[in-house]
Order: structure tokens, then C-alpha cells, then sequence
């Protein structure tokens, strides 16, 4: 199965489990893996023929800025669902970042790395 990457899609969101995250926000990025069959579009060379990963990127953004989950993890998967809801998209894998935890101590990021695929 052919795929189309998408990365560090970069949004300012409400998404944490302290309190303050969910008031004062934070940044977020995500990697996309969309699984799809690029064969019609590499024959034609139309965009009709194949997912406009533009849709993509604004549901990412879109879940990112206006969801306010106390878990990452929820985030990651409303991302995913929503995604598998694109035309012609048959699994997604989601990398979600949390770039600046707010753990003491700790100048790292955190990662939810999730992949689903649509129910036939």
C-alpha cells in the first residue's frame, strides 16, 4: 500500500491533564502517515485522483486548537478518526508531540505514536 507523510504539523493547543494546560496552552506537532492507493493519481497526475493532504492538515490543526482533552492520548485518537474519514484513506498513523511537558526537570518531549485502520 502506497503512503503520503506528512510532518511537523505545528498548532497551539488546550490539551493536558493540569489544570494550567488547559488555560494556558500549549504547542503541539504531529507527524501523519496516511496508507492510500496513489496509483490513480500517479496515471492521471490530477488532484482529483488522490487525497488533498491540505484536509489533513486542517483537522489536525483544527482538533488541536479548539479540543481541550486532559489526555494526549484522546487527542491522538480523535485525530486519527477524523482522518479515516478522508476519502481514499485506509490507516493513519499518528505521531502527536507534546514539545514542552510541563514536568520538572525535564527538557524533553513526550510522543503518542497511535495507528488505525477503517473497519470494513
Amino acid at each position: 500500500m502506497d503512503k503520503i507523510k506528512i510532518n511537523a504539523i505545528r498548532a497551539y493547543g488546550y490539551t493536558g491533564f493540569l489544570p494550567e494546560e488547559q488555560v494556558l496552552g500549549q504547542w503541539f506537532s504531529v507527524n501523519l502517515t496516511l496508507w492510500l492507493d496513489l496509483t490513480p493519481s500517479g496515471n492521471s497526475d490530477r488532484l482529483e485522483d488522490t487525497l488533498d493532504y491540505r484536509q489533513a492538515i486542517d483537522i489536525v490543526k483544527q482538533q488541536i486548537t479548539t479540543a481541550k482533552f486532559a489526555l494526549v492520548e484522546k487527542l491522538a485518537m480523535v485525530i486519527a478518526t477524523e482522518i479515516l474519514k478522508l476519502a481514499g484513506v485506509n490507516k493513519v498513523r499518528v505521531q502527536l508531540s507534546k514539545l514542552a511537558p510541563p514536568i520538572p526537570d525535564f527538557g524533553g518531549s513526550i510522543t503518542i505514536d497511535l495507528t488505525r485502520a477503517k473497519d470494513y
